[in-house]
């Protein structure tokens, strides 16, 4: 079973903005949103001296998904199959899960009810609800599997022009993933947020002070009821109409 992770090497980000712009260009991501961003940070004063860096954030497929708990959606029962070892699994999941196979966390457009409650969650503020189209629908990054499951990396590690994003299996002892894990890259979790964010960041003592200290949610969102009861609605008066 996969564990995929990536790690952010901010002694290479050079903050040209080329992932983004990647994936923008890859799911075809409105332009006053973004899967993803690189955000200048400093320069600033820390007790490691003087810092500037970057802030490179996206979906942190994290290991409790706050997310997926508050997904209104009505659950389904569906099979995840691993492609490397055909073993599937069956399980009850809303229009937003976390993978069984590969820990990534997905959104399934079909039956997202576009109500939002799922960005409201996020502590990262890494989903946004895309209202171009005929329904406005969550979006994210997805760690591309699409292209994973061909045997490409992610759209935005295969164009970091700096090599700063490496994409792996931490699971795999041999991967380079797992080489940053053990030298130290750290996730951007504080005491009230320790959900098990699966993007990591390594590079010098002042620049992860900088970035840990400006960056790291302190407190998790709380619910949008109003969300949640709008969906609910929608739901109810869409079944209606069926019957």
């Amino acid at each position: 079973m996969k564990h995929y992770v990536m790690i952010i090497d901010l002694d290479r980000c050079v903050g040209c903005h080329a992932c983004a712009i990647a994936c923008k260009a890859e799911w075809e991501v409105p332009e006053d949103q973004g899967r993803n961003w690189v955000r200048r940070l400093g320069p600033s004063q820390t007790p490691f001296g003087l810092a500037a860096t970057y802030y490179p954030g996206l979906c942190n497929h994290c290991d409790r998904p706050a997310c997926v708990e508050v997904c209104p959606a009505d659950p389904i029962l569906q099979t995840f199959t691993d492609l490397e070892t055909g073993k599937s699994v069956r399980l009850e999941v809303a229009a937003t899960w976390k993978d069984p196979f590969n820990g990534t966390v997905q959104i399934d457009k079909e039956r997202c009810l576009g109500c939002g409650a799922c960005a409201d969650a996020c502590p990262y503020g890494a989903r946004y609800v895309n209202e171009e189209g005929e329904e406005p629908k969550a979006d994210k990054c997805t760690f591309c599997v699409e292209r994973l499951a061909v045997g490409l990396q992610p759209a935005c590690v295969q164009t970091c022009l700096a090599g700063a994003r490496i994409f792996g299996d931490a699971n795999d002892p041999r991967s380079e993933v797992a080489a940053y894990i053990k030298k130290g890259a750290i996730r951007l979790e504080s005491p009230a947020v320790k959900i098990g964010p699966n993007v990591r960041y390594f590079g010098k003592k002042r620049d992860l002070h900088l970035l840990t200290s400006t960056c790291t949610p302190t407190a998790m969102p709380e619910a949008n009821v109003r969300r949640r009861m709008f969906a609910s609605l929608w739901k109810t008066a869409e079944k209606a109409l069926c019957l």
